[in-house]
């Protein structure tokens, strides 16, 4: 089998291109013949086409990168293969998705938003997005990198670190986390809450609006927004910093970092709702937290981006539903479970990882994709 991955690369730290560069290795690993190229450089994948002749192209994206990771290889007589996420409503690309004998998706909520929204439900497989078990392990509390991660976000080694991870904090459900934690700041422990978002000008806004809040609240003095650039290398050492890893997101198709925080032993808050279905067991491994409100919309408004010209409005004949709210009592009552009590967030964490290394591991998604890809289109 000869297989050409495309995706952001060289890898930049996004979850995209983590997702795109984890099967790459998986499949290097195992032995398959493959390569990577940026989805979105023409003339490289067309030299690949030429030459490699590739059996699969495997194309990671959302459905609006269909131009580059669907139409530009058939284009050239290859045989695509999208593995898409969802962003909420699936506007455009059905005609030529449908067209496709199979298409993967990283949970069974994103399936389900591409059935609701015109793909044939028989060409969807499910292959969740792996996770580098050996990169993201457990660390000592004493090891000096988590140490010297904790000291120089202000936390001290007896206060507990809540950590959010996101391309902004908002998304990720910090909001609800921080009117949780203003619920019982007097009754926990001394804690410090850090959101780690990344530095790009769609998020400054959102991240002084959460600043905003946190300053109403009255607990701005215990909560910290790290915008540096950091590489996908340091990404363990920070969540191996943390006590707890809170993101009840409010639009998740699979939850990569929550994976992550798993795999690092770290005891997660989620919510009920979306891929974290497919990734966190209540109870076992982490804490989902009821659906207090899920965010309708009746049209949206998209452009070239999506294939349509600019403001191009699209009236839907039944509401959408485009993002969730976890309940905020509920994310209170579990921040305090896990701050009071060592040993519950040991032993979620402990059971966080073992279901890491055994379903997420990159190593196993690269094994089931070939199995899917031996299965569904007689390729070997």
């Amino acid at each position: 089998m000869k297989v050409l991955v495309l995706y952001d690369y060289p890898p930049s730290p996004g979850g995209l291109a983590t997702q795109g560069d984890l099967l790459y290795r998986g499949l290097l690993e195992m032995g398959i013949d493959a390569h990577a190229v940026h989805y979105e450089s023409a003339q490289e994948k067309e030299w690949y086409y030429r030459w490699f002749k590739p059996d699969v192209v495997i194309g990671v994206g959302y459905w609006g990168h269909t131009p580059h990771i669907v139409l530009h290889p058939l284009r050239y007589g290859c045989q695509p293969v999208p593995w898409l996420v969802a962003d909420g409503y699936i506007a455009n690309y059905q005609e030529v998705l449908n067209d496709l004998p199979l298409i993967l998706v990283t949970s069974v909520w994103v399936k389900e938003m591409y059935v609701r929204d015109g793909i044939d439900a028989e060409r969807i497989e499910v292959l969740p997005v792996g996770c580098d078990t050996s990169s993201f392990i457990p660390f000592d509390k004493k090891d000096p990198k988590i140490l010297a991660v904790r000291e120089s976000l202000g936390v001290s080694p007896d206060e507990i670190m809540i950590l959010t991870v996101g391309g902004d904090a908002a998304s990720k459900g910090a909001q609800e986390v921080m009117q949780a934690l203003a619920l019982i700041d007097n009754k926990a422990p001394d804690w410090k809450y850090v959101c780690k978002v990344w530095p790009q000008p769609r998020t400054k806004l959102q991240n002084l609006a959460d600043l905003e809040m946190a300053t109403h609240l009255g607990i701005e003095k215990n909560v910290t927004y790290a915008t540096n650039t950091i590489s996908r290398s340091f990404m363990p050492y920070l969540i191996g910093a943390c006590d707890i890893y809170a993101a009840p997101s409010r639009l998740e198709g699979f939850g990569m970092p929550q994976v992550e925080a798993g795999a690092c032993e770290k005891p997660v808050i989620g919510i009920k709702a979306m891929g974290m279905l497919d990734t966190l067991v209540h109870g076992e491994t982490a804490f989902l937290t009821k659906v207090a409100k899920k965010i309708v919309v009746d049209h949206v408004v998209l452009g070239d981006e999506s294939g349509f010209e600019n403001k191009h409005m699209v009236l839907f004949d039944h509401p959408r539903t485009v993002d969730y709210r976890a309940s905020i009592n509920d994310i209170a009552k579990y921040l305090l479970m896990l701050m009071t009590d060592e040993t519950l967030r040991e032993t979620m964490g402990k059971a966080g990882r073992e279901r890491v290394v055994e379903c997420f591991d990159y190593r196993v998604v690269a094994k089931q994709f070939v199995k899917i890809i031996n299965e569904r289109l007689g390729i070997y």
